[in-house]
């Protein structure tokens, strides 16, 4: 197991940190924005604020962008959700299906490995993937702030890399589940899932009606306006995605060790 997944994480490097600097670097350019906008910030976060259904979306009615929690919540944690998710789609759609799609199987399924013990290897260098990930774009942020010699909400900080984290974790795990029962590169439907989820995020927080089912989706307790603005998360969202990670990760597991694969 351990051959494997120091394999993965030597194949999957360049991408981690293409992504990871990516992503950590637009959220580092963006709170640096910040002092730039510093002036009109606040004539900026009155109209923002009385945009009706935009600024539910985006949680500018949550929190002032006048202020960097604000500004760094509505703006950084827009970019860090979106890319961060794709990301997690990106390395776990394809992370069982290449295998095949690549007819690499022929190799790994000759050593004597059980199919399963593979089948964890790969999980756990996907974990392994986000954690770093989110370490690496969490530092970036971290210097955001002490660039602009700005108190670090270090408590609000951890909550929020936290909680997208699990939301990584979340969407990779729905990913892998698409992987295992695939011996094609799916990639695209992957990605998809990780636009699906966002977006079923931002109609609930537009359309009353889906308000109350916001919990469902990975992104009702990853929100960085209400994280930063000390609202909890929604309730069951969390209790729901343990569920939905347990019952993809297992629904992989079982798909991809009892079917004939293709190498």
């Amino acid at each position: 197991m351990n051959a494997i997944i120091k394999r993965e994480m030597r194949l999957g490097l360049k991408n981690l940190l293409i992504w990871a600097v990516t992503v950590g670097g637009l959220g580092f350019i963006c709170t640096l924005m910040y002092t730039s906008m510093d002036g009109d910030m606040q004539e900026m976060a009155e109209q923002f604020s009385n945009m009706g259904a935009f600024a539910d979306a985006f949680g500018m009615s949550t929190l002032s962008i006048a202020t960097l929690n604000g500004f760094f919540a509505t703006e950084v944690g827009t970019v860090h959700g979106l890319g961060s998710a794709m990301f997690a789609a990106f390395i776990a759609s394809c992370m069982l299906s290449k295998e095949e799609d690549g007819h690499t199987g022929e190799f790994l399924y000759s050593l004597p490995i059980a199919r399963w013990k593979a089948v964890t290897a790969k999980a756990v260098a996907i974990l392994l993937n986000l954690l770093i990930f989110t370490l690496i774009c969490g530092a970036f942020y971290v210097l955001g702030f002490a660039v602009l010699k700005e108190d670090i909400p270090w408590e609000k900080m951890i909550r929020f890399m936290g909680s997208m984290c699990l939301m990584n974790v979340e969407v990779s795990s729905i990913a892998y589940f698409l992987s295992a029962i695939s011996s094609r590169n799916r990639m695209g439907i992957g990605l998809g899932v990780a636009l699906i989820v966002y977006t079923y995020d931002l109609m609930g927080r537009v359309v009353p009606s889906m308000k109350d089912y916001l919990f469902i989706g990975p992104f009702s307790y990853t929100n960085a306006s209400e994280i930063f603005g000390g609202i909890d998360a929604p309730k069951y969202s969390i209790m729901v995605a343990c569920i939905v990670i347990v019952l993809a990760a297992s629904a992989a597991y079982v798909t991809y060790t009892r079917r004939d694969l293709n190498v």
